[in-house]
């Protein structure tokens, strides 16, 4: 990875729908080697998705919850039920599996109320076989970065 494509990521980072031959222009470079540059960062999956981030409390969506769980069995049958579980709900936006805790796994939760954070965790309860679980809710974002630095690349 070089210089223009940090640019480009930089730049794609910060405007995802920028036309390409506004990011052209601004990487110096034409059309052409500039796409060819942003497909092959996809096919390499340094580039996931480009994406619109959405504010959750604008789209009805007020609560964050870390839901931190533990477990006794760490059989791959157990990971394959947690798996296909945390993955077809979609108030849960991030999964975490942790270390250095009493937790082993973090799952990051959005919800329109209390009531039905807490309508939603039962229905977790019923699917996840847990020792413990416990339940953070959010009163205030301080930082929330979706730009990550490229100060560390190579």
């Amino acid at each position: 990875m070089d210089e223009i494509d940090k640019k480009i990521l930089e730049e794609l980072q910060k405007n995802a729908s920028i036309p390409l031959s506004a990011l052209s222009k601004k990487v110096g470079l034409s059309n052409t080697p500039c796409w060819n540059r942003i497909k092959k960062l996809e096919e390499e999956k340094v580039i996931l998705s480009r994406t619109v981030v959405l504010d959750n409390k604008k789209i009805n969506l007020p609560i964050t919850v870390f839901l931190s769980i533990s477990i006794h069995d760490h059989t791959e049958k157990w990971l394959s039920n947690f798996e296909r579980v945390v993955k077809k709900y979609d108030e849960i936006t991030e999964v975490h599996r942790l270390t250095g805790t009493n937790s082993d796994y973090q799952i990051t939760i959005l919800s329109p109320s209390i009531d039905e954070y807490d309508n939603f965790q039962q229905k977790l309860i019923k699917e996840i076989e847990c020792t413990y679980m416990s339940s953070h809710i959010s009163l205030q974002i301080i930082k929330k970065k979706h730009k990550l630095s490229l100060d560390y690349l190579n």
